[in-house]
């Protein structure tokens, strides 16, 4: 995703504001997400959503010619994670869970993950995601905890990369 893009240009100011001189301390977006190809398409900092698109890409593919579970639970991951660093200190995910109600097929395209916070309690934050395709049919949904780390715990992860 290139800077230039207007929507890219609001979430990097959030990011700044946020992070101030820890800025260069994080990659944002993810090297995962630009790995996987994921375009952000939503970002509301006042409903704490975020919407992000991924391709359905062949070698994402179980043998059964659908998306593996693995991988939509990746894309779910990294919709929730950028979201998490535009609404919250630095956090990470502690569960994830998602059910999957209809698997993803390369003729679909790609994939639309929705996610939005529901509920922060102290250093708790509750998240809910969809995944659908392009005609909005549900083909899974996740809930995830994320804990906010305090400063000493957000050292350790950056000695640990």
């Amino acid at each position: 995703m290139e800077q230039a893009d207007p929507l890219m240009a609001k979430m990097m100011g959030v990011v700044r504001d946020r992070l101030g001189d820890r800025m260069e301390d994080y990659a944002f977006p993810p090297p995962v997400f630009v790995a996987m190809e994921g375009e952000i398409v939503t970002f509301d900092l006042e409903a704490g959503s975020l919407s992000a698109r991924f391709p359905v890409l062949e070698s994402y593919l179980n043998p059964y010619g659908t998306m593996q579970g693995g991988m939509v639970a990746a894309a779910i991951d990294n919709t929730l994670g950028p979201l998490s660093v535009l609404i919250a200190p630095p956090n990470v995910t502690r569960r994830l869970e998602v059910t999957y109600s209809r698997p993803p097929t390369e003729e679909m395209g790609y994939i639309l993950v929705h996610a939005r916070l529901l509920d922060r309690q102290e250093r708790l934050m509750f998240f809910r995601a969809d995944v659908r395709n392009r005609d909005g049919l549900r083909l899974a949904r996740a809930k995830a905890t994320h804990w906010i780390l305090d400063d000493k715990e957000a050292e350790q992860g950056q000695r640990t990369q």
